[in-house]
């Protein structure tokens, strides 16, 4: 399931909608806003996505996982709008019989929706200004990593 949110990610009521009796393993990955990039001091991140297409493309990268590391299933948020330090940006989490599959499925997901969700981010900046971040070039170590 692919969602966007135009409110804040709650982390723990996510965890709690993938509740399985069938699963022995849960990996979720938060990406946060954070105070730095690139040597700049950053206030605050704006995040604008084509809405249809990013859920869309993002069920494709869910049922590619499932295909490539089978779980039971798995939850993908993205949030939209102004967004301060520390809240969360995007959130996945699987749940899998096994951890394995919970890894590697929750780092193909997240890898993936970098490169290929239509959502740009706008950097605001200490000094006052701002700048759009290509979001692809924060994928670029991959799953090879």
């Amino acid at each position: 399931m692919m969602e966007i949110a135009h409110e804040a990610i709650d982390p723990a009521a996510l965890q709690r909608s993938l509740v399985n009796p069938a699963a022995g393993g849960y990996c979720a990955f938060e990406g946060w806003v954070r105070n730095e990039n690139e040597g700049h001091v950053v206030e605050r991140l704006e995040y604008e996505a084509y809405e249809p297409l990013c859920v869309s493309e993002g069920e494709k990268v869910l049922a590619e996982a499932q295909e490539l590391f089978p779980y039971l299933e798995a939850r993908c948020v993205h949030r939209v709008g102004l967004l301060e330090i520390g809240e969360c940006a995007v959130w996945i989490g699987v749940v899998s019989a096994h951890r394995d599959e919970a890894f590697k499925a929750c780092r193909f997901i997240i890898d993936e929706i970098k490169v290929r969700l239509p959502v740009w981010k706008k950097e605001h900046y200490a000094n006052g200004d701002s700048g759009w971040v290509n979001c692809e070039r924060c994928a670029q170590h991959g799953i090879a990593d």
